[in-house]
């Protein structure tokens, strides 16, 4: 009898996982996708030599033609955020990865998170100084660990314990932008922040961000890039957001999380949520936000003179950006 009851038990169990994995794999594809990319706002001249500004209109189109093959062939959301960023941070254009700016000691410290937004889930890393690709270090806290956020010397022997490709601190800069650095202690790069916001044919939607920080910032500081809820967020019943500025006020406004939880208990479309956050709560100049709701629509907000920016969808839409 009790090996019968066992049996009966075991065989329930059976059941109710079967159905309850079905109930949270099983998505409807709906066909549709977008995906949206920022390479940082900032004061980007107008005038700059047309060779710069097609560099950098060029590295747009690049990064968001490999999030948009993801998209389109069915992938998720995650992967296509993750390669759209590691492309980026590849990339000496922008102040992530490769082109990270200087720290007050002329070394590089780097910050990235990702948020998916079908279970919250959500990872990231702060002062990291040989990881190659923090996005993707910051993807494997969220999956293969039971924590948020690593940071400093910690994050850097997760990523050796874990197998991520690993740097010398030099990797980050070039020669002539460490030569620049020295001779000027210049105040900013050119290069910023870079973040994705995608939703894919299943409905889920994940926001990334990473960043090199601010430029001659004192060792040790970490702003708004890392910090789910001020840089980063992502809910598949609102939206999906990533933010570039000044990282203080992103992080004393909880500006990400502020713009999903405007759309869930005050009924705000995207786009109200966005531009109240960024005309109403923050300063002029502060930064901006792009960000991507459970219907597809997309929003790019900047209160500074110029944002790197990218959409594409599945409509044929595929734009990129730098100034208003």
């Amino acid at each position: 009898m009790i090996k019968n009851i066992l049996t009966s038990i075991l065989i329930l169990s059976s059941i109710y996982f079967t159905v309850n994995q079905s109930f949270v794999f099983a998505q409807t594809n709906s066909g549709k996708y977008t995906i949206v990319i920022h390479g940082g706002a900032g004061g980007f001249p107008e005038n700059a030599p047309d060779s710069i500004k097609q560099a950098y209109l060029n590295s747009l189109a690049e990064a968001l033609s490999i999030g948009k093959n993801i998209l389109e062939n069915g992938g998720s959301s995650l992967d296509a955020v993750e390669k759209v960023i590691n492309y980026l941070e590849d990339n000496p254009l922008f102040n992530a990865g490769r082109g990270g700016v200087f720290t007050s000691e002329g070394k590089h410290e780097l910050d990235a998170s990702i948020m998916f937004g079908k279970d919250l889930s959500t990872g990231a890393v702060a002062g990291v100084t040989i990881i190659k690709n923090p996005i993707s270090l910051a993807r494997l806290v969220m999956e293969k660990t039971e924590h948020v956020l690593f940071a400093g010397k910690g994050a850097d022997e997760l990523g050796l314990k874990l197998g991520v490709p690993v740097v010398h601190n030099t990797y980050f800069h070039t020669e002539e932008q460490y030569q620049n650095w020295l001779k000027s202690r210049m105040p900013k790069q050119p290069g910023e922040t870079v973040g994705c916001v995608a939703i894919d044919k299943f409905g889920n939607i994940t926001a990334g961000t990473s960043t090199g920080g601010r430029q001659n910032k004192m060792p040790g500081r970490v702003g708004d890039s890392p910090l789910i809820n001020a840089g980063t967020y992502a809910d598949n019943r609102t939206c999906g957001v990533s933010a570039t500025g000044i990282g203080e006020l992103f992080i004393r406004n909880t500006v990400a999380y502020r713009v999903s939880v405007l759309m869930e208990l005050k009924g705000y479309t995207l786009k109200q949520a966005c531009e109240e956050v960024m005309y109403k709560v923050l300063p002029e100049g502060a930064g901006g936000i792009i960000a991507v709701d459970k219907q597809g629509n997309f929003e790019m907000v900047f209160t500074t003179p110029a944002m790197f920016r990218a959409v594409a969808n599945s409509e044929g839409l595929f734009q990129t950006a730098i100034w208003k």
